[in-house]
């Protein structure tokens, strides 16, 4: 029983494989909440990866990108979901100022 823990999964959480093939560290294996499906960012995401790797895949549902940019999503979507619960935010400063 004890070996099961591994692999299972929450109630309400997704395991996914996150990397792409030729980078260094291979494929990563995260758990996300499925709220997590229905946002934007990762619909766009999950579009892409039906066009490579269609819908009928084994094991964890492979995302199409590299494991810094899903880590880089993920805070994205967190920020969101617990900061205003969908209200659009505005970038940060530093994306627009010209260093002077």
């Amino acid at each position: 029983m004890q070996e099961d823990k591994k692999t299972k999964v929450k109630k309400g959480w997704l395991a996914v494989r996150v990397g792409l093939e030729d980078e260094d560290g291979g494929f990563q294996r995260f758990v996300i909440p499925i709220s997590y499906l229905y946002h934007p960012l990762l619909n766009r995401l999950l579009e892409r990866a039906h066009e490579i790797y269609g819908y009928h895949t084994t094991g964890p549902l492979r995302l199409p990108c590299s494991v810094d940019d899903f880590l880089h999503l993920r805070w994205q979507i967190e920020r969101e979901t617990t900061n205003c619960h969908g209200h659009h935010h505005h970038h940060h400063d530093r994306y627009y100022s010209n260093g002077k």
